[in-house]
C-alpha cells in the first residue's frame, strides 16, 4: 500500500472515530443525512452509466412526481436505485451475512420494471465490455466465480474495512455477472460492505467517472488496488465529513464529547 493512501486511511480511521464517539446520534440527524446520502448516491450512481435526470430531477421522481422529457426507463432507475438503498440498509441493520441470494435480490430490484427478464438472473451469454483490458469470465462459470468471489470476502475479514470494499467491488465488476446492471449493482455491493462495518456510504461523484473507470481497469487488469482503494477512500471521507460537519454543534454543546 501506498503512502498516501496509508495516510488517508488514517485520516478516515480518525473521522471515523469521532463519528462512533457522538453516538447514538440524533434521530432527525440521521435521518436528514440518510436521505441527503441516498439521494446522492442514487444521482450519481445513475449518472455514471448515463441517466440524465439532474439532481434535483431526481428528487422529484424519488417523490413521486414524472419529469416532462425524461424516459420511462430513467425514472425506474431512480426509484428502483432507491428501492435497492433500502434493502441495502434492511441486511445490513440484520447483520445478515452477504449470499449469492441477496446480491440476486439487489440486482432484481436494480432492474425492476427495466428488464424483468433479467433481473435478479445471472447471464446466459458471454459479453465483452467496452474500453476494458480484460474480459469478463464465460457465463458457464459464473457460479463458481461468484462462490469464489464469497470465499474471498471471509477471508479478507482482517482487511480495512474500505479496502476490503474497494477490492469486493472491483472483484464483483469483474466477474459482470449480470447482462446489465453490474455498475449498480457494484456500488450497492460497495456500500453494503462500508454501512456493515459502521461508516457511511461512499458516493462515487459522476465528476469521477473516468478516474473512477480507469482505476477500476488498472485493478481488473493487474490485481492493484491502491487506485480505487484510494478513490473509495476518498468518497468515504467527504461522506464522514458531511456527518461530522452537521453534528458540530450538537457535538459542541455535549460535555460528553468534549
Amino acid at each position: 500500500m501506498n503512502p498516501t493512501l496509508q495516510l488517508l486511511l488514517g485520516t478516515v480511521d480518525t473521522l471515523k472515530t469521532s463519528l462512533d464517539a457522538a453516538r447514538p446520534l440524533p434521530s432527525h440527524t440521521v435521518a436528514s443525512l440518510r436521505e441527503k446520502l441516498a439521494l446522492e448516491w442514487t444521482y450519481h450512481s445513475n449518472a455514471i452509466e448515463g441517466n440524465t435526470l439532474t439532481l434535483r430531477e431526481t428528487k422529484v421522481v424519488l417523490e413521486g412526481i414524472t419529469v416532462g422529457g425524461k424516459s420511462l426507463r430513467e425514472h425506474f432507475e431512480a426509484t428502483n436505485h432507491r428501492d435497492a438503498i433500502l434493502y441495502v440498509e434492511e441486511i445490513v441493520a440484520r447483520n445478515e451475512a452477504l449470499s449469492e441470494w441477496q446480491i440476486k435480490n439487489i440486482h432484481s430490484l436494480v432492474l425492476k420494471g427495466i428488464d424483468d427478464g433479467e433481473a435478479g438472473r445471472y447471464r446466459q451469454e458471454n459479453v465483452a465490455i467496452t474500453g476494458a483490458s480484460t474480459t469478463p469470465p464465460g457465463f458457464l462459470h459464473l457460479a463458481d466465480e461468484m462462490r469464489s468471489l464469497l470465499e474471498w470476502r471471509q477471508h479478507a475479514a482482517t482487511a480495512h474495512p474500505v479496502k476490503r470494499a474497494a477490492e469486493l467491488h472491483t472483484r464483483f465488476v469483474k466477474i459482470h455477472p449480470f447482462i446489465d446492471g453490474n455498475g449498480r449493482t457494484g456500488r450497492l455491493l460497495l456500500n453494503f460492505e462500508l454501512m456493515k462495518a459502521g461508516y457511511p456510504p461512499a458516493v462515487i461523484r459522476k465528476e469521477d467517472r473516468l478516474a473512477y473507470y480507469d482505476a477500476l481497469d488498472v485493478a481488473c487488469a493487474s490485481g492493484a488496488y491502491d487506485g480505487i482503494t484510494q478513490l473509495v477512500a476518498e468518497a468515504v471521507e467527504r461522506s464522514l465529513r458531511v456527518y461530522l460537519d452537521l453534528l458540530a454543534p450538537t457535538m459542541r454543546d455535549d460535555p460528553n464529547c468534549q
